[in-house]
């Protein structure tokens, strides 16, 4: 509220017998926030434990509503007494909400932005198999390994199996612009706008500015740097069925009205942070899809350990390496993080657990986190059980949990200098990338409606000038595209 002013004038036994009122006070407002704070207390609970026993740095979770954007639950850690002043010289990063100030690479969980740019632009479906090497890659000169050798795998292989090679080559047959534009759609980039302070806008290079390696970092997780909440609205995508919402943590605020004489008390509810329309930023069916195969990766996959006790559920782990800019390398530290969501058919809510610091992988050490917050809030928020009850011995399995890890070395250090001096891409590619590309068809014969179906079958990007049967197209038959590149077709009667 805001103070009055009044002036008052008392006898010498401090009797008042004047008053004058200058200004009238005015009454403040209750605020109702988003915040659970029976969900809260668990997520707290469940993080400082999970950073003290994995020894890591920092930590954070957010638990969203998934429809709404509502906050259910956001909570950092190490934790601070805001009764105690600073001290001079203390490190004050306990005091900073990490959930939405302290950005990171966040590595494999990004797959699923990677995937979801490859469902909606290119003909890659669930099942179409991506070449993985046999566990080897060279990317302009830079050999890449995953962790285990596959051949190939399945697009939802990739995602349960969490493999980088072949993310890589999904993030190629996307192409640069259009791995961008929708990077850019699940609001990564910029600002979510809830009404928390020294909320951080996370970085994103645009297209123009990627080096020639960079799709391939990009694909994966790194030379992007996000935070807690903006990995909680991405999720919510999938979630909600394709839609991005504005995270709010503030439902409403009443202001009270004194009672006038012979009148009652009066309340008057406040919209401070009123819900926003929700933009769409994928297809129902492509949100579906995703659930699904987000649902392998905790089954069969990297986050077994997510697993929640009679609920199904679905999400993405990661781990990044963190950058030493002292040694300036790549550690064996990481930003280990889980993103998931329950129940999978109609998902009630969100869950981001990150962990910095850590020496493990986010299947081993965040996805434990996301199933003791996840399942105890939806039991307490009263979700009806879609799974038979199990018991511990057959929820948690003892089988060696598979490598999350993204790959550092082909990344480059995000700093000022390479904002400004990243080379942009073009022409005159080495021809590790140009192998990588599609092969492209013979159009010249064919009519418009021919080279359209041929192309969409293909996932084939063309550009189409004139009227009649194809003529001419450029590149010519049998060349390998460029990510990103168009075919120029030429028609004439």
């Amino acid at each position: 509220g805001i103070p009055g002013e009044m002036r008052t004038e008392a006898d010498v036994k401090r009797d008042i017998f004047e008053r004058t009122v200058f200004t009238k006070a005015q009454p403040g407002r209750n605020v109702t926030l988003t915040i659970d704070e029976r969900i809260q207390f668990v997520a707290e609970r469940a993080l400082k434990n999970a950073v003290e026993v994995n020894k890591c740095t920092t930590g954070s979770i957010v638990v969203m509503n998934p429809q709404t954007g509502e906050i259910l639950a956001m909570t950092s850690y190490p934790t601070f007494d805001p009764n105690e002043r600073p001290e001079p010289g203390e490190d004050m990063k306990p005091r900073l909400n990490l959930a939405v100030s302290a950005p990171f690479e966040p590595g494999s969980v990004f797959k699923v932005i990677t995937i979801a740019a490859a469902l909606e632009t290119t003909n890659i479906t669930p099942k179409t198999v991506i070449a993985c090497g046999n566990g080897r890659m060279t990317l302009f000169k830079r050999v890449i390994r995953d962790v285990h050798a596959y051949p190939a795998l399945s697009v939802e292989d990739v995602l349960a199996k969490s493999s980088n090679i072949g993310a890589i080559n999904i993030g190629l047959r996307v192409g640069n612009q259009r791995l961008w534009e929708y990077v850019r759609k699940f609001g990564f980039g910029s600002k979510t706008g809830v009404l928390m302070p020294a909320e951080d806008s996370g970085w994103l290079r645009h297209w123009q500015k990627w080096h020639p390696a960079a799709i391939g970092s990009i694909a994966m997780g790194h030379e992007i740097i996000t935070t807690t909440l903006q990995l909680a609205r991405a999720a919510s995508v999938v979630a909600n069925g394709g839609m991005l919402v504005k995270p709010r943590v503030v439902l409403k605020a009443t202001k009270i009205h004194p009672p006038e004489p012979g009148e009652p008390q009066r309340e008057e509810v406040e919209q401070i942070e009123a819900a926003e329309p929700p933009v769409r930023v994928i297809k129902p069916e492509t949100a579906i899809t995703l659930r699904r195969m987000m649902e392998r990766v905790v089954l069969e996959g990297t986050g077994k350990t997510a697993r929640i006790n009679g609920y199904t559920s679905g999400g993405k782990t990661g781990s990044a390496q963190i950058y030493d800019p002292v040694a300036r390398a790549y550690t064996h530290k990481y930003n280990a993080s889980f993103m998931g969501f329950a129940p999978v058919n109609n998902p009630k809510l969100v869950v981001v657990v990150t962990l910095n610091g850590a020496s493990r992988y986010g299947g081993v050490v965040a996805a434990p986190v996301f199933s003791e917050v996840a399942g105890a809030a939806l039991r307490l928020m009263d979700v009806p059980r879609d799974l038979p009850d199990a018991p511990p011995s057959e929820l948690k399995k003892d089988d060696p949990p598979m490598s999350d890890l993204s790959l550092a070395e082909l990344s480059m250090p995000i700093t000022p200098e390479e904002i400004v001096d990243a080379p942009l891409v073009g022409p005159g590619l080495p021809p590790e990338m140009l192998a990588l590309g599609p092969k492209v068809p013979n159009f010249r014969g064919k009519t418009k409606r021919q080279v359209i179906e041929e192309s969409s079958a293909l996932g084939v990007a063309v550009q189409i000038a004139g009227v009649g049967i194809a003529r001419r197209q450029e590149p010519r038959p049998g060349s390998v595209l460029r990510p990103g590149e168009r075919v120029k077709v030429q028609f004439a009667r």
